[in-house]
C-alpha cells in the first residue's frame, strides 16, 4: 500500500499591522453584535418573512474586503447583512431594511 507524506508546513509572518488587525476584528463584533439583535427581533416578531443569519461568517466578509480591490464586483446570497455593514453602510439603515 502506498503511503502519502504530509507536506512540510509553512509559516509565513503577516505584514498586517496590529492597527488593521483591531479594525478587522472591531468589524466582525460590529457583525456579530448586529445579527444577535436581529435574531432577538426576529424571535420578537419585529422582522418579517424569513432572517437568516451571518452569525459564524464574520470572519469571511471581513477578509473579503481586507482583500478586495477599487472596482471589484461583489456577489451575495440571502445571507448579506453582513457584507453590507463590511461595505461601510450605517448599521441604523441595515436594520431599518429588515424591519420594514
Amino acid at each position: 500500500m502506498a503511503t502519502r507524506k504530509t507536506p512540510a508546513k509553512t509559516v509565513s509572518k503577516s505584514n498586517t499591522s496590529r492597527e488593521e488587525l483591531m479594525r478587522f476584528y472591531r468589524e466582525m463584533l460590529l457583525i456579530r453584535r448586529f445579527e444577535e439583535k436581529a435574531g432577538q427581533l426576529y424571535g420578537m416578531g419585529l422582522i418579517g418573512g424569513f432572517c437568516h443569519l451571518y452569525i459564524g461568517q464574520e470572519a469571511v466578509v471581513v477578509g473579503l474586503e481586507a482583500a478586495a480591490e477599487e472596482g471589484d464586483k461583489r456577489i451575495t446570497s440571502y445571507r448579506d447583512h453582513g457584507h453590507m455593514l463590511a461595505c461601510g453602510m450605517a448599521p441604523k439603515g441595515v436594520m431599518a431594511e429588515l424591519t420594514g
